[in-house]
């Protein structure tokens, strides 16, 4: 029997030859662009073994009830917030993420956010772009200051945390770390110190870096009030999900004078609004935020390399369960409750 596997959201135009030799002699792809459940046709649902789903397609209720013999959904992608564990986990479905193709480059990108306001890359481009010569000049950086020796604060120590971490450690940077679910002595967290309560971490650290899940513990968890208890002047960089902090509070300690500066990959609503405060600023640099505020376009997980790895390992993690039953990175194991689809 010929597996079927539908793609219901394809972002961009990909053609999906990464898919295909995958699946090559076993299955068929049905490859659509829709936005919605309800844009995918319900015999397109109906008829698919797998469904592999990108960040805007929600797969609750509507999608559920009409995958008649879809037997495995899985993310492009680490994060699961548009998945319902619950209803995927009634139905017999597992739901399976792929957590492991982009830790190098978010990594790489959160502390490139930190060595570019830390260095102050911000600051003289554009002072060099406007005067060659009364931008020669190395003094006005505002956050400069030595990286080795300083602390960074890392929230969620999972796959991404650690990677930054290992870079931050290899920077000469002291590393603390908040995440409830890892041990002060897990091997993986070597060189790093545990703090046991968020606020603490954040009064310590010279730059908080977020690398947690979106969950309902995690969301607006920097709110105004955490980041009321950050060291004054110290930077925050988040590359994890835009609902975890407020991007209004921050812009306000930032244009207060506590916050000292503010990286943001990711914000609670993308794109952004192009007439709304955040781009304003960004776009306009007013003294208070020049130098102090970088903004990219939830970019840290992307290099040609990491797409590549993500579409096999999402590809490979279908055709693996329904070819053999073998079950990696399953997020809704306890939904499941030892019900599965044959």
């Amino acid at each position: 029997m010929t597996l079927r596997i539908l793609i219901p959201d394809r972002a961009g135009d990909l053609d999906p030859i990464v898919e295909r030799q995958v699946f090559e002699g076993i299955g068929v792809l049905d490859n659509r662009t829709a936005a919605v459940p309800p844009d995918v046709p319900d015999e397109a649902w109906a008829a698919a073994d797998a469904v592999l789903v990108n960040s805007r397609m929600q797969m609750g209720d509507y999608a559920v009830a009409r995958m008649k013999r879809c037997r495995i959904v899985v993310r492009f992608g680490a994060g699961y917030d548009n998945f319902d564990l619950a209803a995927l986990g009634a139905a017999g479905i597992p739901a399976c993420n792929v957590p492991d193709y982009h830790q190098g480059e978010i990594s790489d990108h959160a502390m490139g956010m930190l060595l570019a306001l830390r260095r102050g890359l911000f600051t003289y481009m554009p002072a060099l772009a406007a005067d060659p010569v009364k931008g020669w000049n190395f003094v006005g950086a505002p956050l400069m200051r030595r990286l080795e020796g300083s602390t960074l604060g890392i929230v969620g120590i999972g796959r991404i945390g650690r990677a930054t971490a290992r870079r931050a450690l290899g920077f000469g940077m002291t590393v603390l770390f908040y995440d409830p679910y890892v041990a002060a002595d897990d091997p993986g967290v070597a060189g790093c110190r545990k703090v046991d309560a968020l606020p603490a971490l954040l009064a310590q650290a010279d730059a908080v870096t977020l690398h947690c899940p979106l969950t309902a513990e995690t969301q607006g968890m920097i709110d105004a009030a955490a980041i009321a208890r950050m060291k004054p002047g110290a930077i925050l960089v988040n590359t994890a999900r835009g609902p975890v902090a407020d991007p209004e509070a921050a812009l306000d300690s930032l244009q207060a004078g506590h916050l000292g500066g503010l990286a943001l990959d990711v914000l609670p609503d993308e794109p952004p609004a192009p007439g709304g405060r955040l781009m304003q600023v960004h776009r306009d640099q007013p003294r208070w935020a020049a130098g102090r505020l970088i903004v990219t376009p939830h970019a840290a997980f992307y290099s040609p390399e990491s797409i590549r790895d993500l579409r096999r390992k999402c590809a490979e993690t279908a055709r693996d369960y329904l070819t053999t039953g073998a079950l990696r990175n399953c997020v809704n194991e306890r939904e499941l409750a030892g019900r599965r689809r044959s």
